[in-house]
């Protein structure tokens, strides 16, 4: 059976009764349908206030093409646990269209590991993505439209682009304008929408309010003095605010084991932060005992940023890390140096460390043993992860392992303190997470960096982009490369979200779609039912 097949052929619990397992009252929600809802902003702030629960942070190595199964491992853990008789619950990004139809298609777990109603949370999901997208080309239009209507705010440099939440890399460099009635002709593009401040800034403000201020924080160009010109001078950020209210509010749904899932606000880790709203996981946090989120792509990319921008921003302090692996993953990048090398950097940030290996079908018993050998060797626990077929059944052993890891007295340990200069943030994750032996930096991202903290920006933390697929910027670099030097190409500030981003390496802000994307196998049967996403 499909994923989709496997999601379709169970039958799901009415929302109100997966709100009732968190002690959420029918009137606090408001329900999409029957199995999805959004969780009122007065049961948010209740939550988040109670704050009780331990948090469980999944990451993984660096992923080969299709990912390693770390949606679909956080999904059984979950299930898993809440076999084991605790109260838990998921914190996860929701899917962007982006991926959905390109090359990994759908991105809600796997097998009978799965959050549902899968087709719903993969194609428009209750329209926050939508939401932002609005918000965002909003703001672009009241640019431009400035522009058109005298530029009373001498608009010389325009750094906001629009967006889209799908792949479509011809929009990625763009003019616009073309004649006096159209506006100004203007160099302009488009990056998807998970990419953009406006995304990150969602996933890290505490409320609406606060939501209102970051969009107003954002600086959409510069002056002819060359002086930075923000949102709140065009008056843009109160409309952007509207349009982000119910955006603003976690999603609820459930995996097929019926265990609560909070699913809201979806960065991309190698061009943003890569993980889930802060109210999202603040408000699980207050309503489960346990609270199992995940970080994008491999330790180096999500987990860092996780540590570094969310729990430093949200003063989190994650109970266990689990690290997915694969047999697959593992000899893609030549043997455990790899898996070594994420180990060392977790156990940096001081929680302990949990190995789950995502067991394939072809993994053999003596490369299971070797892992086994591995890990002792490196004093964590490893489990075989079976939720893809088993379900929450398959997931027990490293449920426990979990628990047991959540036992653990730790002390969280961020790898920068605030003040020191961005630069030296950006050298100090280079060196400790990527294994480089130090930074390159043009003049002109020196120079930016150099602005940024002149203008009393300094403090923020340093956002990388940069591939998944390595430690290092080379995608082809695999292992856990050493002896070299990790390029900043250039440098963006997102006053709004509060962070610094870096670019290393070629990054596209707008991706492209594969020769034969997943789009390509998705329809509708006889039925009216969606077939092949995912």
């Amino acid at each position: 059976m499909t994923d989709i097949e496997i999601a379709n052929s169970v039958k799901l619990k009415p929302i109100t009764e997966i709100a009732d397992k968190l002690g959420i009252k029918a009137h606090d929600i408001i329900p999409f349908g029957n199995f999805k809802a959004k969780i009122s902003a007065s049961k948010i702030t209740v939550a988040r206030n109670a704050n009780r629960g331990k948090l469980i942070l999944v990451t993984a190595i660096n992923p080969t093409p299709m990912g390693e199964g770390k949606t679909t491992v956080s999904i059984g853990l979950a299930d898993g646990m809440a076999r084991l008789g605790v109260r838990v619950a998921l914190a996860l990004r929701e899917p962007s269209l982006g991926p959905c139809f390109g090359l990994k298609g759908g991105a809600a777990g796997g097998g009978w590991s799965q959050i549902a109603p899968m087709a719903d949370i993969n194609l428009h999901f209750n329209g926050d993505i939508h939401a932002l997208t609005a918000a965002n080309n909003l703001l672009c239009a009241m640019i431009d439209n400035h522009l058109h209507w005298g530029n009373k705010l001498d608009i010389q440099k325009v750094y906001t682009t629009r967006c889209l939440d799908l792949n479509d890399r011809v929009l990625r460099n763009i003019t616009i304008g073309h004649g006096k009635i159209n506006g100004p002709v203007r160099d302009d593009g488009f990056i998807i929408t998970v990419a953009t401040e406006l995304m990150a800034a969602l996933c890290l403000a505490r409320d609406i309010f606060e939501l209102q201020k970051m969009c107003g924080d954002i600086i959409i160009g510069e002056n002819g003095q060359g002086e930075f010109i923000h949102a709140r001078d065009l008056k843009a950020d109160g409309a952007m605010a509207v349009l982000l209210k119910d955006a603003m509010l976690p999603n609820l749904v459930q995996t097929l084991e019926g265990t609560p899932a909070l699913v809201h606000g979806g960065p991309f880790a190698n061009i943003a932060h890569g993980c889930n709203s802060i109210i999202a996981t603040q408000a699980a946090l207050g309503l489960a005992d346990y609270v199992v989120t995940e970080a994008g792509f491999g330790a180096d990319l999500g987990a860092e940023k996780f540590f570094d921008i969310k729990c430093r921003k949200a003063n989190l302090s994650p109970s266990a890390i689990v690290i997915v692996a694969t047999m697959r993953a593992i000899k893609h990048h030549g043997g455990f140096d790899n898996l070594r090398a994420h180990i060392e950097n977790m156990k940096h940030y001081g929680a302990p460390v949990v190995i789950a290996l995502n067991r394939a079908s072809e993994t053999t018993e003596e490369e299971l043993n070797q892992l086994s050998e591995f890990t002792k060797s490196m004093d964590v626990p490893m489990e075989v992860y079976r939720g893809w077929e088993d379900g929450g059944k398959g997931v027990e052993a490293l449920g426990r392992a979990v628990i047991n890891a959540c036992n653990i007295s730790s002390q969280i340990n961020l790898l920068y303190p605030d003040e020191v200069p961005l630069l030296v943030k950006a050298r100090t994750i280079a060196q400790k997470i990527y294994g480089a032996d130090d930074v390159s930096a043009s003049d002109v991202v020196i120079d930016k960096l150099l602005r940024f903290e002149q203008n009393g920006f300094g403090h923020l933390p340093v956002c990388i982009a940069k591939t998944p697929a390595s430690f290092s910027h080379d995608p082809k670099l695999l292992g856990a490369p050493k002896e070299y030097m990790f390029p900043l190409v250039d440098a963006f500030l997102y006053a709004g979200a509060g962070m610094v981003v870096v670019t290393a390496g070629t990054i596209m802000r707008m991706p492209g779609l594969p020769e034969h994307p997943a789009a390509e196998n998705i329809g509708l049967d006889e039925y009216g039912e969606i077939k092949g996403l995912f």
